[in-house]
């Protein structure tokens, strides 16, 4: 593979700015108050202000988390527990193991109908934040709180929705792929089979060597923005706390009223798949090399109607 692209760093955006110029292009926004939480989120702070509430977080023992095959649990413990667990993960070097690795994202309180906002959950350290002033009124989702031990990756994945990445403490890398490269990152539904981006088997993966990296490393109190459709792979360097802020640009009825993640297809996306699905179902009834040849006619087809010029 080519060398990382460096993602473009930007300051003073404005309102105006974002809306005529980002062009769904990710950038690191730096220099911008994010509020007193840089200073104020200590392990003991976040402990005290989170310690009567129930965490459900992701644990294992690799550090490179992959929801394909779900090389995790899900284990619930008290918020100051998994704050300290998460946290007193030290690395003398990059990827050392540890015993366990968590990863925790806040979840809204009926987790299968609402979607995360900190101010409800984390109230508190909701006035310790400052979200950029860029998102159009009225289109707001949700509001995520992420804590994840040092040395944790988190699977190469997309969402349907913009979002901002505020990284509050720690170091974290992120490396992005942009939509172009769908056909090389080996999908099942949102989520990439690779999980290993660093090495890996371009044997079993050789499309992947066409793929364009764009990495950043954020520092506290940089703003990431990852514009929606665009693959991220996620590594904390440090022990980390972060907050993601989602919010709709399309029109509220082209997303899954029952998507509270932000991550399920669009819903003339979804439909047009199932039809996909039932058409190859349908091309199963010929012999072999016929519906190799229609499958063939049905990609050039697409290609040809579908993707951008």
């Amino acid at each position: 593979m080519c060398a990382c692209n460096p993602v473009e760093i930007r300051y003073n955006v404005d309102k105006e700015l974002f809306a005529s110029s980002k062009l769904h292009q990710p950038f690191v926004l730096k220099g911008y108050d994010i509020g007193p939480c840089v200073e104020k989120w200590s392990v003991k702070y976040l402990c005290s202000e989170g310690a009567d509430k129930v965490a459900t977080a992701h644990v294992s023992e690799s550090p490179n988390m992959n929801f394909i095959d779900k090389n995790f649990s899900y284990k619930k413990m008290k918020f100051s527990t998994l704050v300290q667990r998460a946290s007193e993960q030290v690395h003398e070097e990059y990827f050392t193991t540890p015993t366990e690795y968590y990863y925790f994202r806040s979840l809204g309180e009926d987790v299968r109908k609402k979607a995360s906002n900190i101010n409800e959950q984390f109230p508190a350290l909701s006035n310790d934040i400052n979200f950029p002033d860029l998102i159009t009124d009225g289109h707001f989702f949700s509001s995520v709180l992420r804590i994840a031990s040092a040395g944790m990756q988190l699977w190469t994945h997309y969402d349907v929705m913009d979002n901002f990445l505020i990284q509050v403490s720690g170091q974290k890398r992120v490396v992005l792929f942009p939509p172009t490269d769908a056909l090389f990152l080996y999908l099942k539904g949102d989520k990439s089979e690779i999980v290993d981006i660093d090495n890996p088997d371009l044997n079993k993966y050789p499309l992947f060597a066409k793929a364009t990296k764009f990495q950043c490393i954020l520092q506290p109190g940089d703003v990431l923005f990852i514009p929606a459709l665009w693959f991220h792979n996620v590594v904390s360097l440090e022990f980390g706390i972060a907050v993601n802020v989602f919010w709709r640009e399309l029109d509220e009825s082209y997303y899954d009223a029952k998507d509270v993640y932000g991550n399920k297809d669009l819903v003339p996306a979804a439909r047009s798949m199932d039809i996909v699905n039932r058409a190859l179902k349908v091309l199963d009834a010929l012999p072999g090399p016929y519906k190799d040849f229609y499958a063939r006619k049905i990609i050039a087809h697409i290609e040809d109607k579908a993707l951008a010029k």
